[in-house]
């Protein structure tokens, strides 16, 4: 068997104190995460950041900083993914744009709301919401694509 994980993004955003999450069905429960998906053929990570918080959130946005590579292998699926994590700001906002399926909608929460919750999508969406509230984060120009000639 050939070991590939999967290659995936999440964005940070926070508005007056609060963070943005989506809702989600997982195994037919509600749970929260990031703005998050998997890396598309031929698009950057910061491409695939921006794109997936548009798909899942309605929030056009801008990333500021990069904060890490988080790797989880899921025990569910045994799958390992690769968690490119950045913050970004809203830039705008269209509540009229559908969501992707199975994003039944967004929810601004503070770190203890989402413990609260015990409905995260798995540790890594408490782990990139902890480093974050923790001043983690460095320069985009940290991860370098080399562009398709």
């Amino acid at each position: 068997m050939r070991f590939k994980p999967n290659s995936t993004v999440a964005t940070i955003i926070e508005q007056d104190g609060k963070l943005l999450f989506v809702e989600e069905a997982d195994s037919g429960r509600l749970v929260y995460n990031q703005p998050a998906g998997h890396l598309e053929h031929g698009e950057s990570l910061e491409q695939a950041a921006i794109r997936e918080v548009l798909e899942e959130t309605g929030h056009t946005c801008k990333l500021t900083h990069y904060m890490g590579l988080y790797t989880y292998t899921a025990p569910s699926n045994d799958t390992t993914y690769h968690r490119h994590c950045f913050i970004g700001e809203s830039l705008s906002y269209d509540p009229s744009l559908p969501l992707d399926e199975g994003i039944s909608g967004i929810k601004w929460m503070t770190l203890n709301e989402l413990k609260e919750s015990a409905a995260a999508r798995s540790p890594l969406v408490i782990k990139c919401t902890e480093d974050y509230l923790a001043g983690k984060r460095f320069p985009l120009d940290l991860i370098y694509e080399h562009p398709n000639d």
